[in-house]
């Protein structure tokens, strides 16, 4: 029962987090010791059997963390008509690419492979002889870095009929990215890391619709934040500023006292057919036949 849909308990928490570890001047000494003398526990681990751009939430935080994620999953699913997904975390090269990661990100992301790595750098498989050359796609996949990536690819290489559009799907997963704190940027605290979790939207939709959905997408993840009071903005981001994939991006940033800025939390992009045109992901008109010609859907997602 623990702050189950109760904004109103979460924002009293949030608020005993925010007075315990703001102060007028950014204090470097409590941010790099992860906040360890706020009223949350927070340690952010350096040394032992974890690297740095990894923190352990303990007690009240974590349970916060865990509410926050409950709120959020519970609001998109009753309030704002998404479909809760519970997917893997672990996927192939083809979904990766699918969703524009692969492979122009290749360096940013996490990968595991089936069997333990020599002492001369290949990989032994558990159950193979083969060399590192040699290794299937079967035995090597990605950690997620958002949970768009499973999402998206659930109807991929599919035609779907007009009528099951518009598809709206959200989950939680934990997520994983190599470049956290990279360039010596956010090495502190908690604003980057390699592992964190991530509520995430998804729509799939017609090509006529997709402008009106970017715009209800975003405006459920500012619901979010309207209910938690916290105080944001929303940028449109030029066309330097976007992801190749994406035809248009809105940043939603909200405001940190401690650091005396706006710091995006959330990113909601219309990425049209790009992403549909990699996976394969078409649609075919209401009533038409076999012969009617597909066209592709356009995919959008939020965080």
């Amino acid at each position: 029962k623990f702050l189950v849909m109760n904004p109103e308990k979460i924002k009293f928490y949030l608020q005993n987090y925010l007075d315990s570890v703001v102060t007028p001047k950014v204090n470097k000494k409590r941010e790099e010791a992860g906040f360890s003398k706020a009223k949350f526990d927070v340690y952010q681990i350096v040394k032992g059997s974890f690297q740095p751009c990894f923190v352990v939430n303990k007690g009240q935080l974590a349970r916060l963390e865990r509410a926050l994620g409950q709120f959020m999953l519970d609001l998109h699913v009753d309030v704002h008509g998404y479909t809760e997904i519970d997917p893997p975390v672990l996927v192939r090269d083809q979904a990766m690419f699918g969703t524009a990661q692969l492979p122009k990100f290749r360096d940013d992301q996490f990968s595991v492979h089936a069997g333990l790595v020599q002492e001369d750098g290949t990989i032994g498989l558990a159950e193979h002889d083969n060399s590192a050359d040699e290794i299937s796609s079967r035995d090597h996949l990605w950690l997620i870095p958002t949970a768009e990536v499973p999402l998206t690819n659930l109807v991929r290489e599919q035609i779907l009929d007009e009528r099951q559009l518009p598809i709206r799907v959200t989950a939680l997963t934990p997520c994983f990215r190599a470049e956290a704190g990279s360039a010596g940027r956010d090495t502190r605290g908690m604003i980057r890391q390699h592992q964190f979790a991530k509520v995430e939207l998804v729509s799939i939709t017609t090509p006529e619709a997709s402008l009106e959905e970017h715009e209800r997408m975003t405006a459920s993840a500012e619901e979010v934040l309207k209910r938690l009071g916290l105080h944001y903005r929303v940028v449109t981001l030029c066309t330097g500023d976007m992801g190749f994939a994406s035809q248009k991006t809105y940043d939603i940033e909200v405001w940190l006292p401690s650091q005396g800025q706006y710091r995006e939390i959330s990113s909601c992009s219309n990425f049209e057919s790009f992403q549909a045109r990699r996976a394969n992901i078409k649609y075919r008109p209401s009533g038409g036949k076999k012969e009617t010609k597909s066209d592709f859907v356009h995919t959008l997602n939020g965080s």
